[in-house]
């Protein structure tokens, strides 16, 4: 699965268990939506909200979002038939939770291949356990499905025995290890939800520090956080606007015959080009997303 600079800032975790939670994500301005039927349903509803989740993706008005589904272990009792499921749903990707190494990757591309998923259906892959972080190189190329991975910072520094603290310097080398395989691999990377609510200071420094290391977005379990995401995540105007200086400028320096140029003091080569191109195109597929929804961006 070949990265595109698709609009991934707010990726909202809805629990497949909650047919309110369900119906509202249609009227919410995030740029994908997360189905759960793992951490946020009860044993006992896991059949339900596998079915709720099931009709949700068949009624749609989700728009153009992003729509994956997390599915229950393989080794659980529902892991299997949800893969079945989502492997006819319509969504774009599956959520594979606590993934440690690259066996069951292959296992469930296999069991999707076999439900009939098309090819075009993505595997996701939670990277919450230290063998998890480790080996996630080879998750990373473990089959051609993979789509991405999303990390899961709360089981993590519980494995770790960590004390998070603003900053989250204990989760840092373990966060950059995760990001530095996704894009070896040339796959997307979403940063961990952030689960105080309350304290929205808190959530867009974190944003702020996912965004300068790289990550796609953010996963969120809650719509008041959707806003601050998409702004913290998207190119700014300054941002844009720089882009487009440098493109220019290094499309004039290459008519002149020179594959350098110099914007604002600084020099540009062919990598600040694809950067830059890369931020536009971004701002115009976040630009198509809002139109199409006519919701806030």
């Amino acid at each position: 699965m070949e990265t595109q600079a698709r609009p991934r800032r707010s990726m909202l975790f809805v629990p497949g268990a909650n047919l309110r939670a369900l119906d509202k994500a249609r009227g919410l301005a995030a740029d994908g939506l997360i189905f759960d039927l793992e951490d946020s349903v009860a044993p006992e509803s896991k059949a339900s909200a596998r079915d709720n989740t099931r009709a949700a993706l068949a009624k749609g008005g989700y728009g153009r979002r992003e729509l994956l589904i997390r599915v229950n272990a393989l080794a659980t009792e529902w892991g299997r038939a949800d893969l079945d499921m989502a492997a006819k749903s319509g969504a774009q990707g599956v959520v594979l939770p606590k993934v440690e190494e690259a066996g069951a990757v292959r296992e469930a591309a296999s069991l999707l291949a076999r439900a009939g998923a098309p090819d075009a259906l993505a595997l996701w892959c939670m990277i919450e356990t230290p063998r998890g972080v480790l080996r996630a190189e080879e998750i990373a190329a473990a089959s051609p499905r993979l789509g991405g991975f999303i990390v899961g910072a709360a089981d993590l520094s519980k494995d770790l025995h960590a004390r998070i603290a603003p900053g989250r310097a204990a989760l840092l080398p373990a966060l950059a290890h995760v990001l530095l395989a996704a894009r070896a691999a040339g796959i997307a990377c979403l940063d961990s939800p952030y689960f105080d609510v309350e304290d929205l200071a808190g959530f867009e420094a974190e944003c702020g520090q996912a965004a300068e290391m790289g990550f796609d977005g953010k996963t969120l379990i809650h719509p008041s956080t959707i806003a601050p995401a998409n702004r913290i995540f998207a190119p700014s105007t300054a941002e844009l606007a720089a882009a487009e200086r440098i493109i220019a400028a290094h499309a004039d320096a290459r008519a002149k015959g020179s594959g350098v140029a110099v914007v604002e003091g600084k020099l540009v080569e062919g990598l600040h080009v694809s950067r830059a191109r890369r931020l536009l195109d971004l701002a115009q597929q976040i630009a198509l997303l809002v139109e199409e929804s006519g919701l806030a961006p």
